[in-house]
């Protein structure tokens, strides 16, 4: 299947940086839930200045996209874990009585055959309404919600979402844009990816692409290759056959003004193993800069270890470690493809994006760039 560009749709607003803060203040909340083909996962939050502080978080490997690739629908089993962790947010939600909310889908319901009888089994059974969105919205919320990591000589941008579905990338041009203006022209990406110029200085969305192979639907494809480093190896080539017409720089030489920041599970778990956390740290992963020696070798660790090895790795963890070679192999693919030997790691992406754009668009955010 090629990778798709969807046609324009409706903006969004931007992105914030969570915090974490105790102390709850009389001001209604907010909730955002992604379901993913691998994870389930819930923000519930309250505006703080320009930002927010999260009040609550929920997360579950719930698999929803499993046998999706051979099937083309989601399996009983799946549903049944879904609704359990729907359910579980639900509780929350009622227990804090979040007053706004955007509970959202992606990649697994987009293709799945039975999505419209899985959503409506969602709503009968935890009256949770979910939204499919589109590869489009999912490719903005995760742009804006790395813009406080964007850096001030960055000149060309690649912003890369890992998901268990899909891969979302995106290429943005900041030269026009003053270095210290640079964050907040992402931000700006709100009013749309083709948004006219207006008074002020607009980052360029160059291109973007949609690859409908993600850590778990990767996987499965070569899911019959019994090899670990064989397997490793026809994953990654086969993800980088489909950046082709998305890498215009790949002959090209190191350039100290492209980042790439990275979005995921697999890259804030390879963060997490380069620095030997035992225990995983969001202070320590959220904005680190890794190189690709760096990268690679944490990789060239895990193929070492075999299947028993990452199992029993606390820094992997028994949810991520059925997918962390797949992962591995999409990231390495895409350092590959693109002319920078670093890339910025994000511990964000699209609850954080779908808070910042209800909080935005109540006006209930301090200084929000609009």
């Amino acid at each position: 299947m090629a990778p798709k560009k969807p046609i324009e749709k409706a903006a969004f607003p931007g992105v914030v940086e969570s915090a974490f803060d105790n102390k709850l203040v009389p001001e209604a909340l907010y909730a955002a839930l992604d379901l993913g083909t691998n994870s389930c996962r819930m923000l519930i939050a309250q505006p703080k200045g320009a930002q927010f502080h999260v009040v609550d978080s929920f997360a579950k490997s719930v698999q929803l996209g499993s046998g999706l690739e051979k099937t083309g629908t989601l399996s009983r089993e799946s549903i049944n874990r879904t609704i359990q962790a729907l359910q579980v947010c639900k509780q929350k939600l009622d227990k804090y009585d979040v007053k706004y909310s955007r509970l959202i889908a992606t990649e697994a319901c987009r293709r799945a055959k039975n999505s419209k009888e899985f959503i409506s089994r969602v709503f009968k059974q935890t009256g949770l309404k979910l939204d499919i969105i589109d590869t489009e919205e999912e490719a903005r919320l995760a742009v804006i919600s790395c813009a406080p990591l964007v850096s001030p000589t960055s000149e060309q941008l690649l912003i890369v979402d890992i998901g268990g579905g899909s891969t979302e990338l995106v290429w943005i041009d900041l030269t026009s844009v003053p270095s210290l203006e640079r964050p907040k022209s992402i931000m700006r990406l709100h009013a749309g990816f083709n948004s006219e110029d207006g008074p002020f200085s607009t980052a360029k969305v160059v291109d973007w692409i949609s690859v409908p192979l993600g850590v778990a639907t990767l996987r499965d494809q070569f899911s019959d290759v019994e090899d670990d480093a064989a397997r490793f190896a026809l994953m990654s080539w086969y993800f980088e056959e489909k950046l082709t017409d998305f890498a215009p720089y790949k002959d090209n030489k190191v350039d100290t003004s492209f980042q790439i920041i990275g979005t995921s599970g697999t890259v804030t778990t390879v963060a997490s193993s380069h620095l030997g956390l035992r225990r995983y740290d969001r202070t320590k992963v959220d904005g680190l800069r890794m190189t690709t020696e760096q990268i690679d070798k944490v990789i060239r660790s895990y193929l070492e270890m075999g299947s028993e090895g990452r199992k029993n790795d606390p820094r992997i963890g028994r949810d991520r470690q059925a997918l962390i070679m797949s992962g591995s192999a999409i990231l390495q693919a895409m350092l590959r493809s693109w002319p920078t030997d670093k890339l910025t790691v994000a511990d964000r992406g699209l609850r954080e994006g779908l808070l910042y754009a209800q909080m935005s668009a109540n006006g209930v955010l301090e200084d929000a760039v609009v």
